[in-house]
């Protein structure tokens, strides 16, 4: 499941997140953010609550897309304590989003080992 999350609660439900989290830059506008919802149900369905899934909608949001200089949507990062681990962006072809999903996994495996998390 995809929490929404704003200004308001980014601190609460991102920063001090015990698990890493995927937070996923859009705008209902924006195309090709339609198309990264599938592969974060993908990575949610595999993954389940080893990592939270997150949506911030940019537009309503312009404090926290200056602060990560969101300068394309979608724009999707990983999360760790504050510290980003993975940051993708720039998707222009539906294989993008294939290389996208290979990063993400490779960056959520580091994290889990790092962290000691259970796998």
């Amino acid at each position: 499941m995809t929490i929404a999350v704003s200004q308001l609660t980014f601190k609460s439900e991102v920063l001090e997140a015990s698990t890493p989290v995927l937070v996923n830059f859009w705008a209902p506008w924006c195309g090709l953010c339609h198309l990264t919802q599938p592969m974060m149900a993908d990575l949610h369905s595999e993954w389940g609550d080893q990592v939270k899934l997150v949506k911030i909608n940019a537009d309503e949001n312009l404090s926290l897309s200056s602060s990560y200089q969101i300068k394309t949507l979608p724009t999707i990062m990983l999360l760790e304590r504050g510290k980003v681990l993975c940051r993708l962006e720039k998707f222009g072809r539906r294989e993008d989003f294939s290389q996208a999903v290979n990063e993400l996994q490779l960056a959520l495996t580091q994290a889990m080992l790092a962290c000691s998390c259970p796998a």
